[in-house]
């Protein structure tokens, strides 16, 4: 809204129609132009959903063996009577907050995978006697082995994505919720990339 703001002579009654306009725009081109992922993205919501429908929060192990839960919950607020006057406590229920465990799911689970990425390739580092330190996804080392460490990063992520993430993900729910089993849908199938590629990919990670 900022940018359209800045318009001249924009009506300044028109700037929030405006603004959600072109962001519903924005995101359709986006989908068009990401059809797999977003496939990925409706499924992981999904698998969410009938976890949920259980009452069980989100759950999954990363390739590296980590567990994780999502620990979204609905608060339960408890009034409390006192001389100086009523306060409401708030703590978490024990009946699973839906929407905030199927909007967080997939970026949670995606990040997750950065992070097994991060330190399989941290793991590669040490065993190499390479320095390694990160912020995120930003990886840094001596510039003298800025060269070797790509090359590590590029096989680390080869190895990971060629494991069967999604089926994983899938044999978990129906391990964890066996009243799940049968009902979950086909995972999505995966689209045309080499994972070859990457090694040759010269901006692949910067």
């Amino acid at each position: 809204s900022n940018r359209i703001r800045e318009i001249p002579g924009f009506p300044r009654n028109k700037v929030k129609l405006a603004s959600r306009l072109v962001a519903r725009h924005t995101m359709s081109s986006i989908q068009g132009l990401f059809v797999n992922a977003y496939e990925i993205m409706d499924w992981l919501k999904y698998i969410a959903h009938l976890v949920c429908e259980t009452n069980n929060p989100m759950s999954w192990t990363t390739p590296l063996g980590l567990p994780v839960i999502q620990p979204y919950f609905k608060d339960r607020t408890t009034k409390v009577q006192t001389m100086l006057g009523d306060f409401s406590l708030s703590s978490l229920g024990d009946k699973v907050e839906e929407r905030k465990q199927k909007s967080a799911f997939p970026p949670n689970y995606v990040h997750s995978l950065d992070a097994t990425h991060m330190m399989m390739t941290a793991l590669d580092c040490h065993h190499r006697n390479l320095n390694f330190a990160s912020v995120h996804d930003s990886y840094w080392t001596h510039a003298c082995d800025i060269d070797l460490m790509g090359d590590i990063l590029r096989e680390k992520f080869i190895e990971l994505h060629r494991q069967p993430l999604l089926e994983q993900l899938a044999e978990h729910c129906e391990l964890y919720h066996p009243q799940l089993k049968g009902k979950l849908p086909p995972v999505p199938s995966r689209g045309s990339l080499d994972l070859k590629d990457v090694r040759n990919a010269l901006y692949f990670f910067d």
